[in-house]
């Protein structure tokens, strides 16, 4: 079985963010995604979400893609994770391309980095909505 992981926040969940995951579990047969804690959020990223962690959880459950939703609760989790989970590839969005190599040098997973779909983003409907 071949096993993928992402990481984010998926706050006011969206196409763009069905997209990831769509594509992300293209790569495998098993998809977990690793979800920002509210606290995670709030420490290192100074966002406060929309939806609290357990109803970001429960939306990403529902969702067919995916198989397996765990806390992200720091920076450093996830050679952890890739590890602990045997994973076989770690994606990430475009915008990330760059920063998660190191989990090739450190781990036997294969990281990948796909196109976010390109008219949404969870900041621009806050920002349309005016809720930042």
């Amino acid at each position: 079985m071949k096993r993928v992981i992402t990481y984010g926040t998926f706050d006011l969940l969206h196409y763009g963010h069905i997209n990831l995951l769509r594509r992300a579990k293209e790569q495998g047969d098993y998809l977990i995604v690793a979800l920002s804690t509210d606290e995670f959020n709030w420490r290192e990223k100074q966002k406060k979400c929309y939806f609290d962690y357990e109803k970001r959880k429960q939306l990403l459950e529902a969702i067919r893609y995916v198989d397996l939703v765990i806390p992200e609760e720091g920076w450093g989790q996830k050679v952890t994770d890739v590890k602990e989970y045997h994973i076989d590839t770690f994606v990430m969005g475009d915008d990330w391309v760059g920063e998660f190599d190191f989990i090739e040098e450190q781990t036997p997973a294969t990281v990948l980095y796909l196109p976010r779909t390109p008219e949404v983003s969870t900041t621009q409907i806050k920002s349309d909505l005016k809720l930042n």
